[in-house]
């Protein structure tokens, strides 16, 4: 008989699932458990129910797991998820569901334990955005738009939330209900901060107020965008790193800029090894392409450490206007090109021996710019992925092409949650 919505059942937690429950079975039915462990055996509450598939919350565990720890004050507050699991059985466990998901999605089986680096569970983040609901700034708690506190996470730093909740708290005063949210980034060793702010329909404060905003919140600069579109600007809304902090090597004195509304990698304590991972993973010689290459993070690194003939492509507006500026002190080996990557493939003639670096949205590689790459021919892909089972989709179509799979590591840039980012790289055969 199938699970119904506020029935309690006993189950044995059997595995890891993608997105932060853990699989169950109840009578041949699958159940997605929040809040439980592999090997557990709990009593759970069904939250909802389908013909295939329940949804459940751990309501007693009955038999726990070594692993299981005290979960942080508000485990579904934005990247507690997994708060309640020893550390280094998160890593196992993200290890457990990248090779599940290359084996069930990619039908390619990994037979070793893919290696997970891992990260100090305090203060790694460098960028996170803030929901605004009345001059209160905080994240969303799990499936829901409930704000719940973000400095209980200790995800970030207590001087960036303190910046960020001085700010709004002082916008709301200044102009009741004109921020939506706030963006906010920091440099490597937390020592610059800027902000971007999403304004409510109509809503346009004063250069000059946010000007003494910023100041008040230690901020460098504040950067806003209108309903209308109309850029606003305060300060100096930029963050920078020294490429030295990324790239052993490097002697160009070269930094690394960035908006807070550009995209940018989160983990300031991992950062430099992804970095060492993909720059490792280029051949010495020969065209390289970096594709949605956000701020240039990679294609940088890539100059610095010594390559030539890069090219840097990505089409967002505000990670184009760093790109092209993070790329300038190493023209001409590194060229900036802001346009849709399906666009640039288009044009672009097949290249046999290039390297095309990838680091796409968590949706993966459209179908148009799958189909684009894997036209250009290229000797090796380098796939940079924030979400196993898209990596794992493209993975199927890249061995298809004919490629084989050299090799895959992860690194945990997100303590607590379930994501993962995960490096892969393709040979052509």
């Amino acid at each position: 008989m199938s699970l119904a919505e506020g029935q309690e059942v006993a189950l044995v937690i059997e595995k890891p699932a993608a997105g932060g429950r853990m699989i169950a079975r109840h009578l041949g039915q699958v159940v997605l458990v929040r809040g439980a462990i592999p090997g557990e055996r709990v009593r759970a509450w069904i939250e909802r129910a389908e013909r295939q598939m329940a949804f459940a919350v751990t309501r007693e565990v009955v038999e726990p797991s070594p692993d299981r720890r005290p979960s942080g004050p508000d485990p579904l507050c934005g990247g507690a998820l997994y708060s309640h699991i020893r550390y280094d059985r998160q890593l196992a466990i993200k290890s457990d569901v990248i090779r599940d998901a290359f084996a069930r999605l990619g039908r390619h089986p990994i037979e070793n334990a893919v290696s997970v680096a891992g990260s100090p569970e305090e203060g790694y983040r460098m960028r996170a955005r803030f929901h605004v609901r009345a001059g209160r700034a905080g994240f969303y708690r799990e499936g829901t738009h409930e704000l719940c506190d973000a400095g209980g996470t200790h995800q970030l730093g207590d001087a960036a939330v303190s910046a960020v909740t001085a700010l709004a708290e002082a916008l709301e005063r200044d102009t009741a209900g004109a921020v939506t949210s706030i963006a906010v980034t920091e440099n490597i060793a937390a020592t610059e901060r800027a902000v971007h702010l999403d304004l409510a329909p109509g809503a346009r404060p004063t250069t000059a107020s946010l000007e003494r905003h910023a100041a008040a919140a230690g901020l460098r600069g504040i950067s806003a965008r209108t309903a209308a579109g109309e850029a606003l600007v305060a300060g100096d809304p930029i963050v920078r790193d020294p490429l030295s902090a990324l790239v052993a090597d490097d002697a160009s004195g070269a930094v690394l800029q960035r908006h807070a509304e550009s995209f940018f990698q989160g983990n300031r304590f991992l950062l430099r090894d992804l970095v060492t991972a993909v720059v490792g993973a280029v051949p010495d010689d020969g065209e390289v392409l970096d594709l949605y290459a956000g701020v240039g993070l990679f294609s940088a690194a890539l100059a610095a450490a010594g390559r030539s003939e890069i090219t840097a492509v990505e089409g967002d507006r505000a990670g184009g206007a760093d790109l092209r500026e993070n790329a300038r002190p190493h023209a001409p080996r590194l060229k900036a090109r802001i346009q849709r990557v399906e666009d640039y493939l288009s044009a672009r003639a097949a290249h046999r021996e290039v390297t095309i670096v990838i680091d796409p949205p968590r949706t993966g590689l459209s179908k148009e710019a799958a189909d684009r790459l894997l036209r250009q021919r290229p000797a090796r892909i380098v796939y940079v992925s924030c979400d196993p089972a898209t990596l794992a989709r493209d993975a199927r179509k890249m061995l298809d092409a004919g490629y084989r799979l050299e090799g895959v590591r992860a690194f945990d840039l997100f303590p607590n949650t379930p994501h993962v980012e995960t490096l892969a790289v393709f040979i052509r055969a």
